[in-house]
């Protein structure tokens, strides 16, 4: 079974996460438990944070969800390189119900360990570079709703307080 994401305004969201030091059994349990979590949930990423593990390990695959082929398992991901602007529409599998357009880098180059705990450098533009950076945000407890103007922020607050404080429809 996967793993459940966390909903925002969980304030684990918000918190830094830690470096991996040793890629162990565990870890790599996780980053299996994540992909699964993300391809039952149909998305294109999602960050240890959002399953409740504040240690910086993200998955991604932007594949088609038919194929699901591309799976990328990135252990202490950093951009180290960025160029260009796009404007694209994002989503969060923790951000129930709400997307906004989102500034983001055109391109960008992450250094990361692979599983095994190789160096690798990926090149992504498109998807991939909005994904990595959506991702490698959540690492830092930063949310593409920390990227929107005041007012959409605003209005998805006061939206969602009035859904989680409505009474719960009896079984």
């Amino acid at each position: 079974m996967p793993r459940e994401i966390i909903k925002y305004p969980n304030s684990l969201l918000l918190k830094p996460s830690q470096e991996i030091k040793e890629i162990t059994p565990e870890v790599r349990a996780l980053a299996h438990d994540m992909a699964e979590a993300m391809y039952a949930k149909r998305g294109v990423g999602l960050a240890a944070p959002q399953v409740g593990d504040l240690r910086r390990l993200i998955v991604v695959d932007t594949s088609s969800p038919e194929e699901r082929n591309d799976l990328k398992i990135l252990v202490n991901p950093a951009i180290i390189h960025h160029e260009g602007v796009v404007e694209e529409e994002e989503g969060c599998l923790s951000v129930v119900a709400f997307s906004a357009k989102v500034k983001r880098a055109a391109k960008v180059v992450v250094k990361a360990q692979d599983i095994d705990g190789n160096a690798l450098e990926l090149q992504g533009e498109g998807l991939l570079a909005i994904c990595l950076q959506h991702e490698i945000d959540h690492l830092d407890g930063i949310l593409f709703l920390d990227h929107i103007s005041r007012l959409k922020r605003a209005l998805y607050d006061n939206r969602l307080k009035k859904k989680l404080k409505a009474p719960k429809a009896p079984n």
